[in-house]
């Protein structure tokens, strides 16, 4: 296996007042700070940062600080695997935080098992990161975001009922179990609510170039395109709809992020996309507003941010109520969390180690602000 290129353990955190002892509790994350998802993993360990150093400045944990050893898994499932054999086996974390690739936390799902540690997903909202292909739970893998089958259903719903469209185009990563996720929810909802498919097109994860899959769409005779995955390539799939003339109106998933106006631009007007939180709502305004005095920089990647700082949050109720920094204590904790009021939502865990009844918010791009703005709440039958 290729050795993490980024360095072995990198302690984010350092003590205010003396060098900190073995007396610390070590929290784990893993992010994709280089590679594809790069923006999504920085925003994810800048949050990290902030949350960890408001619960030391109020006195940590049980009265410990914690600590926190990051590797980089570099948006690769190898690396993903090895980044959690080590951070399992030899940092003896209490619990691991991130990423928010699907496939990237399926990979490395036994790992966290068979060591016993458990695992809050960030945004890896595919149904296997949670529970395997028989429908089990896996008992140490946890998430803080709704689910590939809810977000697909959401806009299945949304594009049938609030766009009134009645035959949808799809154009999806073949290479991601998030998009392939997204994809086949979207299908079975849409169909339910008596659209009809007409054009689905796939691509490769590594593919720049859309316009083949574009132009069979274009000729489909389609009212609405779906765009169910993320990364470099969602605003190189929007800009390059809207050059071949396409206008239909696009509906994607959760991958939107600020960044995409760098490449898109004003093509994104007239696009709607899946959020799990609503960038401009006021509870978040003093996040954001830490975000941007740490790091000197406007948080584009607001839902990563948010879902790695609650997680934080989230990980230190559990050890409170264990009362232990034992993992297995702290995984029992995790699955007994019930109405846990976060940054960006009341917390209950369902039986599969899901968030429960998370209502979905819908942004709509706007050209002249070059923001997504919250459009409406979307909760679908």
């Amino acid at each position: 296996m290729r050795r993490l290129m980024l360095r072995a353990a990198v302690l984010l955190l350092f003590a205010a007042s003396p060098v900190w002892g073995a007396d610390t509790i070590k929290v784990g994350e893993i992010a994709t700070v280089t590679g594809d998802f790069a923006a999504y993993g920085v925003a994810e360990v800048e949050s990290v940062k902030i949350a960890v150093d408001e619960i030391n400045a109020a006195g940590g944990v049980l009265g410990r600080k914690l600590e926190v050893v990051m590797y980089d898994c570099r948006t690769r499932q190898e690396d993903m695997v090895n980044a959690a054999r080590r951070i399992v086996e030899q940092d003896k974390v209490v619990a691991v935080i991130g990423p928010s690739g699907s496939g990237l936390c399926i990979a490395a799902a036994p790992v966290f098992n068979r060591g016993r540690v458990p695992h809050l997903g960030t945004l890896p909202t595919n149904p296997l990161v949670t529970t395997d292909e028989t429908g089990k739970v896996r008992p140490y893998n946890f998430r803080i975001c709704f689910l590939d089958p809810y977000q697909g259903r959401m806009m299945a719903y949304f594009a049938a009922r609030d766009l009134k469209a009645s035959r949808a185009a799809i154009l999806y990563d073949v290479s991601s179990d998030y998009s392939q996720g997204q994809r086949e929810f979207f299908v079975k909802g849409f169909e339910e609510f008596g659209g009809k498919i007409v054009a689905d097109e796939g691509f490769r994860g590594e593919d720049v170039d859309f316009r083949s899959q574009l132009t069979n769409i274009k000729d489909s005779g389609a009212d609405v395109l779906i765009f169910p995955f993320m990364g470099k390539s969602l605003p190189l799939a929007v800009k390059q709809a809207r050059e071949l003339g396409l206008k239909t109106v696009i509906v994607g998933g959760d991958g939107y992020g600020d960044f995409m106006w760098e490449v898109a631009g004003n093509a994104l007007g007239d696009t709607y996309w899946v959020s799990h939180v609503d960038r401009y709502d006021p509870a978040l305004k003093g996040f954001f507003d830490k975000y941007r005095e740490r790091t000197g920089t406007e948080c584009q990647e607001f839902m990563n941010a948010v879902m790695a700082y609650d997680c934080v949050y989230w990980l230190k109720d559990a050890i409170e109520r264990a009362q232990s920094a034992d993992p297995v204590k702290v995984r029992d904790a995790l699955e007994q969390t019930a109405n846990l009021e976060l940054l960006h939502c009341t917390l209950t865990m369902d039986e599969f180690h899901n968030p429960k009844d998370k209502d979905g918010v819908m942004l709509r791009c706007d050209p002249e602000q070059r923001k997504a703005l919250f459009f409406k709440k979307v909760r679908p039958e």
